[in-house]
């Protein structure tokens, strides 16, 4: 098994505040040399970090999730990545290392906020970082769920990445929502940005983020495909099944993308029973 050491963390709490209404705390604290933000729910001592997608955040991809999740059982925390939601400045870039260093600011995120194991629920990018992670810190990462993951990019990926590079193509309600956080320059930018950051991928061996990865993964996981995505062919979600060793695969023939969002209370019942 392939050894990977912790890195050192720095933190300490620069903003707390809490929704007295849902109990959801939202805090920064500094890791990294990042001020990262956030949100915290639930008293249960299996904690569940979640890793929302690209541009997302706690706010605009995990409501579902903070709310309805069992609070008894788990602590959940649903972070925003370095210049994503409120984890702004810095401004977010794609360096060729950007999910590597997403997956160790996600680890030392938890440790930070004194979490010694945890386990993982990954969306999209956030479901990539989360594979990483689980490889990379095996003996921090209790269980792992994914959804609209890959682990490598193809020549048809990519046609699909550069399909919504134009955020005015992008639908209504979901460009209004993601101008409300960033503002359009930003948006706009940053989307640009990251469909050229996953584009460099294609030009890697077999188009690789992170299959070399994927033998290293022990813990439990579990595999969740929307059979309508539009962004995430079904092979990515049966390759990762046939590489993790032990995983289940679960596909849900009317989900799309936002899986987790559209079929919220089937998505947090089947991820709870995993869990527990």
């Amino acid at each position: 098994m392939m050894r990977f050491p912790l890195p050192p963390v720095v933190g300490f709490f620069i903003t707390q505040l809490v929704d007295h209404n849902t109990s959801i705390t939202s805090a920064k604290i500094k890791v990294n040399g990042v001020p990262l933000h956030y949100k915290q729910t639930g008293q249960g001592d299996h904690a569940v970090l979640l890793l929302p997608g690209m541009l997302g955040s706690s706010q605009t991809d995990f409501g579902p999730q903070l709310k309805s999740m069992n609070k008894q059982l788990f602590t959940i925390v649903a972070w925003d990545p370095r210049g994503y939601g409120h984890s702004i400045p810095p401004a977010r870039d794609f360096p060729p290392d950007f999910f590597e260093r997403d997956a160790r600011d996600a680890v030392d995120l938890m440790q930070a906020l004194k979490f010694k194991n945890f386990s993982m629920l990954g969306w999209s990018d956030g479901g990539i970082t989360a594979l990483i992670a689980a490889a990379k810190y095996p003996t921090l990462i209790h269980k792992l769920v994914v959804w609209g993951a890959n682990a490598v990019v193809t020549q048809e990926d990519l046609k699909l990445y550069n399909a919504i590079r134009d955020v005015s193509k992008w639908s209504e309600k979901i460009r209004k929502q993601m101008e409300e956080m960033y503002g359009h320059e930003y948006f706009a930018k940053t989307c640009e940005a990251w469909v050229d950051g996953i584009s460099q991928f294609a030009d890697k061996p077999d188009g690789n983020i992170c299959q070399h990865l994927l033998p290293h993964i022990k813990c439990p996981t579990f595999i969740i495909h929307g059979g309508k995505d539009p962004l995430v062919p079904q092979f990515h979600a049966e390759y990762l099944h046939k590489h993790i060793k032990e995983s289940r695969l679960l596909l849900m023939p009317e989900g799309k993308h936002n899986l987790h969002l559209r079929f919220a209370e089937e998505f947090n019942r089947l991820v709870e029973d995993f869990l527990q």
